[in-house]
């Protein structure tokens, strides 16, 4: 085990170093750069934005600018906002909260839905129950999530006057059932690529469990369908579902950009891109880094998780 966590946290580093020298690149290679919108300013003067670049330390190299910031960044200084001045890293703790809580959320709702669906699914293999959560997945999978999103405003908003159009909370009434009310309809639209993702794998995983042959053992001994179910086939279907739940959370993180800019919901995907439209640099790169970060933890977890729950894999 210590051998893995080391072997793992190398190439953790690694990779991290790797992730931030092309976003930071990439960044410096948009055209304009972060002074772009002071550029627009018929007030500001090119001595004014030569000012501005020294201030910003932005005139020197592009690698001596990575160097600097990467060293800040190593000693736990993420930088300041170009927008206001305050530290990065209280920027985006201000907006983590409402990302972690939609993609929890909306995680438990594709682990629920999605597992159940799966299993009905291969238990009912060929029924219409069975023909339809394929049909449903294959839809989930095959349209964008802003459309779900705005499909699921127009109908539940606008139309029915049921759900909140979007935002966190309505100002004045914050409460828990005043958050759930928000809460309900991007979470859910949010979930809905997984819950397709989750109930495909964990059919799969299922069929291929009951076809073993310690099931068909259970089986001849007399024991009922539903305790082989319970006892034998589902937490062996469930096992290969623990690295999925690590492999989603890129995705997840993306949705969440694409739901947070739908709804208006006050969380680190509406902040990336308001970030990027702004040319927020130091921002944009604490970002790309928190997320790097937690994808990157997340599959190391998940791959923990597996070796602890089935003693027969081996970290090394």
């Amino acid at each position: 085990m210590l051998r893995f966590l080391l072997n793992r946290i190398t190439q953790i580093v690694v990779l991290l170093i790797i992730v931030s020298i092309i976003g930071f690149f990439i960044l410096n290679l948009i055209p304009g750069g972060p002074l772009a919108q002071y550029a627009l300013d018929p007030g500001m003067t090119q001595d004014d934005i030569e000012r501005l670049k020294e201030q910003l330390g932005l005139n020197r190299p592009i690698y001596v600018q990575y160097l600097d910031w990467a060293w800040r960044l190593v000693r736990g200084d993420w930088g300041h906002s170009f927008r206001d001045g305050a530290p990065v890293l209280d920027v985006i703790g201000g907006h983590m909260f409402a990302t972690l809580l939609l993609m929890g959320t909306s995680t438990a709702i594709a682990i629920a839905v999605g597992t159940w669906v799966g299993i009905r699914g291969a238990t009912h293999r060929y029924s219409t129950f069975d023909h339809v959560a394929t049909i449903g997945a294959m839809i989930a999978l095959s349209i964008p999530t802003f459309w779900f999103g705005l499909v699921g405003i127009y109908i539940f908003s606008l139309q029915l006057g049921w759900l909140p159009a979007g935002n966190m909370y309505t100002v004045g009434e914050e409460s828990v059932l005043d958050y759930l009310h928000h809460l309900i309809m991007p979470s859910i639209v949010l979930a809905l690529v997984h819950i397709a993702v989750w109930s495909r794998y964990m059919r799969t995983a299922t069929l291929d469990v009951i076809n073993q042959d310690f099931v068909k053992t259970a089986r001849a001994k007399g024991l009922s369908e539903r305790r082989i179910l319970m006892k034998h086939v589902v937490g062996n279907a469930l096992l290969p579902m623990i690295t999925l739940a690590g492999m989603q959370l890129p995705s997840l993180l993306t949705g969440a950009l694409v739901t947070e800019t739908v709804f208006t919901w006050p969380g680190m995907g509406r902040l990336f891109l308001d970030s990027i439209s702004y040319g927020d640099y130091p921002v944009v790169m604490g970002l790309l880094m928190f997320s790097a970060i937690l994808v990157i933890f997340g599959n190391l977890l998940a791959d923990i998780a597996v070796a602890i729950v089935d003693p027969r894999i081996r970290l090394s």
